[in-house]
């Protein structure tokens, strides 16, 4: 893969990003991803093109709206950012233009809106969760499965990990009476359609990990109360994202190891 596949991949991301930003804007509000057309939130101002042009517009705009100079939020342009390098490094590991590649890029841009919406509104959204699920149902046909998965067909490997994941999810959901939220079982599902069995063992062990070691440093620091939430799914998200790359790789070293 050439260096100048990556930067057009990684402009792709860019624009990708601007689009992932407006599904974070709306989805949680209930709002269409269609109409009405991209507007200042301040002013109602509908933007130009020259307004919208991914990250570029922020920096040549200083971070204000141009009409009525209301702040732009940083998150615009990081989403935008992390998506780009997102988009440059997952064409870097897979080399090229492939199919794979394809089903990561999806992949990558349905957990950063999960990972983000969640962080933001403490909701993870059945609009996101399940067209996510039909997608992963669809691209298990398709995913090159590692030799570690059994049964190796892709389909059933896939609907294990699934149901795999929810029910891991679903016990501590019933035990914790709203410690853990509904939409986290069905990301746990999601997640488990994604990566498979058995490495949805894995996903939400990581997921589980970093975010109990992240609420654990937090509450130490007295940054947050016991009293107050932490987000879930942002931490399950990037585990199912880690897992989907490297899963594989992890296992056999894990496998050596014994």
């Amino acid at each position: 893969m050439t260096a100048l596949a990556i930067a057009l991949f990684a402009l792709l991301g860019l624009a990708v990003g601007s689009f992932l930003n407006l599904c974070i804007d709306r989805l949680p509000l209930g709002k269409s991803i269609i109409s009405p057309p991209s507007h200042c939130d301040a002013c109602q101002q509908r933007l130009k093109a020259s307004d919208l042009v991914p990250l570029f517009s922020y920096l040549w705009l200083r971070g204000r709206c141009r009409y009525c100079g209301a702040h732009i939020p940083w998150r615009l342009p990081l989403v935008e950012l992390v998506t780009a390098l997102l988009f440059a490094f997952l064409t870097w590991h897979y080399d090229g233009l492939s199919l794979q590649l394809a089903i990561a890029l999806i992949y990558g841009s349905l957990f950063l809106v999960i990972f983000v919406i969640d962080l933001e509104h403490r909701l993870v959204l059945d609009n996101v969760v399940y067209p996510g699920m039909a997608l992963a149902f669809a691209f298990s046909f398709f995913w090159p499965w590692p030799e570690i998965v059994w049964p190796d067909i892709g389909v059933l490997s896939a609907l294990l990990g699934g149901a795999i994941g929810f029910g891991l999810m679903f016990i501590p959901y019933l035990i914790s009476r709203g410690g853990i939220g509904g939409g986290d079982v069905k990301l746990a599902g999601l997640i488990g359609l994604v990566t498979g069995f058995p490495l949805v063992f894995f996903a939400l062990f990581l997921g589980i990990l970093g975010g109990g070691l992240v609420a654990i440093a937090l509450l130490i620091s007295g940054v947050k109360s016991r009293k107050e939430p932490i987000p879930f799914a942002p931490f399950l998200a990037a585990a199912a994202m880690i897992t989907l790359i490297w899963g594989p790789l992890i296992y056999h070293w894990y496998i050596g190891l014994l």
